[in-house]
């Protein structure tokens, strides 16, 4: 990709970052409630009338809305996204604290799809109206039409609860702790992402180029894995950069179904506690993501399609 495009790319991220921002603090400033109310009732206590105005001072509540948002905006362009309400901690910190967690269950998750979906995929593409391909449909149908929190819910139940293979809350978050929540996650992604690489290998299967290499007598493996493949999952590479950007922002009700420390569970409790520095830094941290995965996968087509370069 030209640099030309790429400094377009990023002065487009730019302004999106300052919109997406403005809204935010709009929305958080307009928000109802008293962030000062919430953080004393947090730690138990019944304040009075000068206490929670001095709160509201040292929060710099007491500021009007364009001085309070060009405090903020200043000090996140020199990596200070506030101090929690709550939990009386750099919100920086405490993001990327639980991002780790957070990056470990998206690949996870992704990699459990991927292995499941693509496979499964292609399967029902080449055996298109056979029995295995109404089979593979059913199940995809039935996984995406089920809830999160019922998939995670079952699993808890069996898996943890009665057979008491796998331990789910604990300080350490190894892989026995993140196998179901990543397969909570990949049910649903995975019944996606199949009905999506049928329908994508079924396109490729009628193009010109498979009929001619039927007809120079190669092989319907070798047609599959070097030719319809490649060209069926350039499509699918915008989905799968979502998703991770999704996963990253965190899965709240997974998260809190299987008590995981990620950032989706941190999301929640910054809205439960009015914590509007946490709310705000998640929301940045979030908008970042989707932005810098979308930039790494319209690069990323330039390598895989060289028709993209070659037409730039």
């Amino acid at each position: 990709m030209k640099s030309k495009i790429i400094l377009k790319r990023l002065l487009q991220m730019l302004i999106v970052l300052i919109g997406i921002t403005f809204l935010t603090f709009l929305l958080t400033y307009l928000a109802p409630g008293d962030p000062a109310t919430a953080m004393y009732e947090s730690m138990g206590v019944v304040p009075t009338e000068e206490q929670l105005a001095q709160a509201r001072a040292n929060m710099g509540l007491d500021q009007p809305f364009l001085t309070q948002y060009g405090r903020w905006i200043t000090g996140c362009l020199q990596g200070d996204f506030g101090t929690s309400f709550t939990k009386n901690q750099p919100v920086l910190d405490l993001l990327l604290k639980r991002l780790p967690s957070t990056f470990k269950l998206a690949v996870l998750s992704l990699a459990i799809m991927a292995v499941v979906s693509i496979p499964l995929g292609i399967l029902s593409a080449v055996k298109q109206d056979g029995i295995a391909d109404f089979i593979i449909r059913g199940v995809s149908f039935l996984g995406i039409s089920l809830p999160g929190f019922l998939i995670g819910l079952l699993l808890l139940y069996f898996f943890a609860l009665k057979l008491g293979w796998l331990k789910v809350a604990s300080s350490n978050v190894g892989f026995e702790q993140m196998l179901l929540p990543s397969i909570t996650l990949a049910i649903a992604m995975s019944s996606k992402y199949t009905r999506q690489v049928r329908t994508a290998v079924l396109e490729e299967l009628h193009q010109d180029y498979v009929i001619g290499a039927k007809a120079r007598g190669l092989k319907q493996g070798e047609i599959l894995w070097k030719h319809v493949l490649p060209n069926a999952m350039l499509p699918l590479i915008t989905m799968l950069g979502l998703s991770f950007g999704s996963l990253l922002g965190g899965t709240s009700v997974v998260e809190i179904i299987f008590s995981y420390p990620g950032l989706g569970i941190l999301a929640v409790s910054a809205v439960n506690g009015r914590d509007y520095p946490l709310i705000q830094g998640f929301v940045l941290w979030i908008a970042l993501i989707y932005m810098v995965v979308n930039l790494l996968v319209d690069i990323s087509y330039n390598y895989i399609d060289p028709r993209i370069r070659e037409a730039k």
